[in-house]
């Protein structure tokens, strides 16, 4: 089994402070011969349901050694989620969980702005200490 980030208990936590259920933890993807999990942290995957929306969210603390090495993954990650979505709950909305800190020191920067918006990531920020959703970025 894949180790959880350290950012999976606040941001199911805040998740849920925000009125969110959590639905499946990990949410398990049946996709053509394998099963994916959308992850909390970088293993892990929750999935939450609010006022008739449903979504799936990856959560990522990037720190490992190289942020770009972990953004590379990442986007890898998130397209397999997506095309897995598209299949079988299109109506589930995907999105990158990341800490305050991570979104303050690698997302701000032109290589990781241009991924996300080339991507098309959605993004939902979070305070770990407060465990309080700061921003969605859609």
């Amino acid at each position: 089994m894949s180790r959880r980030d350290s950012l999976h208990p606040p941001v199911r936590r805040a998740l849920e402070k925000d009125g969110w259920s959590i639905t499946d933890d990990p949410l398990i993807l049946p996709f053509k011969d394998r099963l994916l999990k959308t992850d909390l942290g970088a293993e892990r995957a929750l999935a939450a349901e609010k006022a008739g929306r449903k979504i799936a969210v990856e959560i990522k603390d990037f720190d490992h050694q190289s942020p770009v090495n972990e953004l590379e993954k990442t986007l890898g990650q998130l397209q397999l989620y997506e095309w897995a979505l598209e299949e079988i709950e299109p109506d589930r909305e995907l999105f990158l969980a990341i800490s305050e800190e991570v979104y303050n020191i690698h997302f701000i920067t032109p290589l990781f702005r241009t991924a996300v918006e080339r991507a098309a990531i959605k993004i939902v920020i979070v305070n770990r200490e407060k465990e309080e959703i700061l921003k969605w970025e859609t």
